[in-house]
């Protein structure tokens, strides 16, 4: 991700768990603590560590110089352990034939990933419990504020803002409790050595295995996963899911804060929102960066799922390709999360003009109400025929639809003044709405 832009789609945190120097960090503490592993069961003596230890310091290493040899060798690895094992024989040259024992390129780049994702996700799991908290207290202050619920883009019935809150808050426990379960499962050892039977280690190589896993605090699989790929594809599409969750909440946001509409807007700040041109713009700056995300989401997981199909032992191309692919994911979900949990924090709510848009078409949104009542009367069909004619009339003569009610002779034979007048109240008409809400409500918002 560029710097320029890190900071509007990314996060600080998932981005600095994803960085370059984060990176070889990582691949340095899986070498490190390999020789530590191997040395526990003497396969390295205890002397040699130091200068292994001491070597395990990405700031150490010329970025520039790395990056210029790994696109000759082909992963970053190889000119790594290269570059190491000749920092380590500067200090103790016997020490340096200990680097990399037993491993290949592909346990230390997986590893070094899965060290990665365990320090970056758990930033994108806190801004979604973030979000459902602040979910949460939206929907318990407005389980019975009124606004108009719309299908299609168009004015439907009344619902409550509570309830709108309240899907958020459900959709963001599920997203987060199923990020939390993939990223558990994704987080384990990978070694195997060069095609995957740990052959160079002859019969050490499952207890080095056991004690590396033990030292990076990572489960060891039942064997080597090199080319089986479906524990990180499973967080990748995990992540898109997170993305297009974020995405629908986003889209509300910025559609309940258009001019025409606002009911609900993402906070003023000075600076944020504004117009090169335009003093008056108030920008759903948070929206737009989860809505991009969302945009580019799918095609990030496409190509991890396109990715599955790798060639025998080890794969060609499709490894590859997810090196740039699921760190990318990662970010821009990350920065989703973030501007997500932020604008529903400080999302300014206006009560009084979602009641004036419920009025805006002067009744017609609880033609509903009164044909239901009306038609346990009278009869569904025949309620339904009066009701859509009185509609029509409203619509055409610019007249409340109560007025044209009661003007009904029909109508009136069966609906009072009275009973008109409370169908025509939204607070009569929300269903069971608040029940919904207190449901949601009544769950832990830390628990997913």
């Amino acid at each position: 991700m560029s710097e320029l832009t890190s900071h509007l789609f990314g996060d600080a945190e998932v981005n600095s768990a994803l960085s370059d120097e984060a990176r070889l960090q990582a691949m340095l503490d899986v070498e490190v603590a390999l020789a530590e592993a191997a040395s526990d069961i003497g396969l390295v003596p205890s002397e040699a560590l130091a200068s292994i230890r001491n070597a395990g310091k990405a700031q150490l290493y010329d970025r520039a110089a790395l990056a210029e040899d790994a696109a000759r060798a082909g992963n970053l690895a190889i000119p790594l352990v290269k570059a190491m094992t000749a920092l380590v024989a500067a200090s103790d040259a016997d020490a340096a034939r200990f680097v990399h024992i037993g491993a290949t390129s592909q346990d230390i780049i997986d590893t070094g990933l899965v060290l990665q994702l365990r320090k970056a996700i758990p930033s994108i799991s806190a801004h979604l419990a973030r979000a459902a908290t602040a979910a949460a207290g939206h929907a318990r202050v407005h389980a019975e504020t009124p606004m108009i619920g719309r299908t299609w883009m168009q004015q439907a019935v009344p619902v409550t803002f509570g309830l709108k809150a309240a899907g958020w808050l459900d959709a963001l426990r599920r997203v987060r409790a199923r990020l939390d379960a993939d990223l558990e499962a994704a987080c384990v050892l990978q070694f195997g050595g060069a095609a995957g039977t740990l052959a160079s280690l002859g019969g050490d190589g499952p207890e080095v295995g056991r004690v590396l896993g033990f030292r990076l605090g990572l489960p060891v699989p039942d064997l080597p996963w090199h080319a089986q790929r479906e524990r990180l594809v499973a967080l990748a599409t995990t992540l898109g899911l997170v993305a297009g969750t974020l995405s629908k909440i986003a889209r509300d946001l910025a559609l309940m804060g258009q001019t025409e509409i606002g009911e609900a807007y993402e906070a003023p700040a000075a600076g944020r929102g504004g117009s090169s041109t335009m003093p008056h713009k108030r920008n759903p700056v948070s929206a737009s960066v989860a809505l991009a995300a969302a945009s580019r989401a799918p095609g990030l997981v496409a190509t991890m799922l396109g990715s599955m199909g790798q060639e025998h032992e080890r794969g060609l191309g499709g490894w590859q390709a997810e090196w740039e692919t699921l760190p990318e994911l990662v970010r821009i979900t990350g920065g989703a999360a973030r501007s997500i949990a932020d604008a529903l924090g400080g999302l300014v709510v206006d009560a009084k003009r979602m009641r004036a848009n419920i009025e805006v078409t002067g009744g017609l949104v609880l033609a509903e109400a009164v044909s239901a009542t009306l038609g346990s009367r009278l009869g569904k069909a025949k309620a339904h025929e009066l009701i859509e004619a009185a509609c029509r009339r409203s619509i055409a003569e610019g007249l409340p639809l109560k007025t044209v009610l009661a003007e009904d002779p029909q109508v009136s034979r069966y609906l009072s003044p009275d009973e008109i007048e409370v169908l025509m109240m939204p607070e009569t008409y929300l269903g069971v709405a608040a029940e919904f809400v207190e449901q949601v409500l009544s769950k832990e918002v830390g628990n997913g």
